[in-house]
């Protein structure tokens, strides 16, 4: 017999809409490579000369990254914390003591004041020793409390609790719930003012990753509008161990198995109304602002991923033999280390381009950010997924179990398991294609967005008409022709390998990436939205054009440099190809896919026409709700809350 389950917080699809639109960053005040590539226009100088940092920030997170190096040999065990499912004490209390927790936070508040840039390196570096001990720095800085304090908080918040963020205090980023993931406005965990100077909060947050450790939260709920209270979603910083806080669970997962993450129950606890940061209602466009840059943590390990599977498959493709020869001679095997180098090469460009393009500030990177994460994720996850295959019956086998019978422990099932999250953190890949295809498109829903609101007025219509009809005027004839039709455009990237056959590529791609774009608006005009197939495969498109771009900027860079030069240019000109073979792929189906199709079958297997299908198997799932219960209330159990050196 299931259990009960929850009553459903009821909201519109309309009323979801409002609520994300409403927290999403309006205006566009900086420049972005990505939007104007959407937008059909290759902007090479936004990117080229890639931005470098300066020395004394070279110095500073040289020194520390080998620190860092030395710290992860000498103490991060990794098959220590996958077996026993935790990071051991010592490990932590060895990060504090480099100011690992601080590296974002200024030094002022007893932080190392890193770059985005050298703090991403440090992820992928510390990531590589331990994905689990990554996921700890990164949550506790990139999410957690120091990030949006240092965007949001005021000068009293950030004199209070950054030197604890700094040096002593984990924090962790509450926002999910278990019957909310992606549609906040659905949040049911509530904020009630009690008089002028405290809050009362109320309900169940799920997956918060640092949640079981940490002695500082930042919670996202919703306050109830009342006089002298505008309301909405709001942020918070709370202590951990406040009265009324239980953490119900410790959650275990197929990978990551040292993370600290659970469920955690708010019960009457009272939070000072000074910990609440920005206004009543700004929490969710904290929340998604922080991300902005918070997304890089992701790819930068993914990078780092990469470059262990192009290590372990390089050195053991050239070991085993097979047929005469070693197997990475053979084609078939041969074609997959290609495809790690070359993409762990573009994913190290496109890491590098937009963490120095968030260091300058010049540009702005809600784009570039998303679409590293989102095409970090997924390439990350088919690098180690060929590396098992390049490994065979051995990629399979655990790390112990290839020791214990004397050959060496590669955790290469590991990492498949530990990368698989990566496409569901901060934004599963499929609300990544949303919130991007969003962006993509806001130029067109700024001048042309009334004609297709069902609500507007006539007039309101007609005013939008005048508007799209002189920016379409403008716009559309761009798209045309450009200088990826001439032969000598981008001449400076021949250089023994030619790359500026790729960039007249991305030039010409990107025009027809937003005439298929404009063509799709007017045919679908309000349904766009739902078309999430085709907004998927334009956002893929998006995301190999800035791949490329970055690779090629990469290499030249590099060879300007004197470091590697001819290796970059033959790994981008791989690349390249490598991705214009895929973008091809994704444009012939844009308008050849089995969309519609889907959806027939998708309403069938749901109306229960093809139960009969699934007869003949047993299921052992257990019983119980599909979601568990988070009715508001004091919780039954002991909590399971153990920071650190407790």
């Amino acid at each position: 017999m299931s259990a009960p389950t929850t009553p459903r917080t009821t909201v519109t699809e309309r009323e979801a809409r409002q609520v994300a639109e409403a927290a999403r960053e309006q205006n566009w005040r900086k420049p972005s490579f990505a939007k104007e590539l959407f937008l059909g226009r290759f902007r090479l100088d936004l990117i080229h000369p890639h931005p470098l940092p300066d020395d004394e920030a070279v110095r500073r997170g040289e020194e520390f990254l080998a620190e860092l190096r030395a710290f992860c040999e000498s103490t991060i065990d990794s098959a220590r914390i996958e077996r026993e499912a935790r990071i051991p004490d010592e490990v932590v209390a060895g990060l504090k003591e480099l100011g690992a927790l601080g590296m974002k936070i200024d030094p002022k508040y007893g932080g190392l004041g890193l770059t985005q840039l050298y703090y991403n390196k440090a992820l992928a570096l510390v990531g590589s020793a331990s994905p689990a001990v990554g996921a700890l720095l990164s949550a506790h800085q990139s999410i957690g409390v120091p990030q949006p304090l240092k965007m949001f908080g005021t000068q009293e918040q950030k004199d209070a609790f950054l030197p604890r963020c700094a040096r002593t205090d984990i924090s962790a980023f509450l926002l999910t719930e278990p019957d909310v993931g992606s549609d906040p406005a659905r949040l049911a965990t509530t904020a009630v003012p009690d008089g002028e100077d405290t809050y009362v909060l109320d309900g169940v947050k799920l997956w918060t990753t640092n949640g079981v450790v940490a002695d500082l939260l930042v919670v996202m709920a919703r306050v109830p509008a009342s006089e002298g209270h505008k309301g909405g979603i709001t942020a918070f910083v709370v202590e951990a161990a406040s009265e009324g806080i239980t953490v119900e669970n410790r959650n275990a997962f197929m990978g990551l198995r040292g993370i600290e993450n659970g469920v955690t129950r708010f019960h009457q606890v009272r939070v000072p109304a000074a910990n609440r940061i920005g206004p009543e209602g700004a929490g969710l466009k904290i929340a998604l602002t922080t991300l902005n840059t918070g997304r890089l943590s992701l790819p930068a390990m993914c990078a780092g991923a990469g470059k262990w599977c192009l290590k372990i498959a390089r050195e053991w493709s050239a070991e085993r033999e097979q047929w005469g020869k070693p197997v990475a001679l053979h084609e078939a095997v041969g074609s997959k280390i290609s495809f790690i180098a070359a993409t762990t090469f573009a994913l190290e460009a496109v890491l590098d381009l937009s963490s120095q393009m968030a260091d300058e500030d010049r540009n702005d990177i809600r784009i570039e950010a998303a679409l590293a994460k989102l095409y970090g994720s997924e390439m990350a996850w088919k690098m180690a997924d060929e590396l098992v295959q390049i490994r065979g019956g051995r990629g399979y086998e655990t790390a112990e179990s290839l020791t214990a019978r004397g050959e060496r422990g590669v955790p290469a099932e590991q990492i498949l398991r530990d990368l698989r999250i990566n496409r569901i953190f901060e934004g599963s890949t499929e609300i990544m294609h949303l919130l991007i295809a969003r962006e993509a498109v806001d130029a067109h829903l700024s001048v042309a967005g009334d004609l297709i609101d069902p609500d507007k007025s006539l007039s309101d219509k007609a005013k939008a008409g005048a508007s799209a009809g002189v920016f379409y005027a403008k716009w559309l004839p761009r798209l045309v022709a450009g200088p990826g039709q001439l032969p000598t455009a981008y001449g400076k990237f021949n250089n023994g390998v030619d790359l500026s056959g790729h960039l007249r590529y991305v030039e010409r791609t990107a025009r027809k990436l937003a005439r298929s774009t404009f063509y799709a608006m007017s045919r679908w005009q309000g349904r766009m939205e739902t078309k999430q197939g085709f907004l998927g495969r334009i956002v893929d498109i998006g995301a190999e054009l800035f791949a490329m771009s970055a690779a090629c900027v990469r290499a030249e860079l590099l060879r300007g440099r004197g470091e590697h030069g001819r290796e970059a240019y033959q790994l981008a000109d791989a690349f390249c190809r490598q991705a214009r073979i895929r973008v091809e792929e994704l444009f012939d189906r844009l308008w050849t896919n089995t969309d519609d199709l889907d959806r027939k079958v998708v309403k069938a297997v749901l109306a229960g026409s093809f139960t009969w299908l699934e007869e003949g198997i047993v299921d052992p799932s257990g019983d119980g709700p599909w979601i568990a219960d988070a009715t508001p209330g004091p919780s039954g159990r002991e909590s399971e809350r153990r920071p650190f050196g407790s």
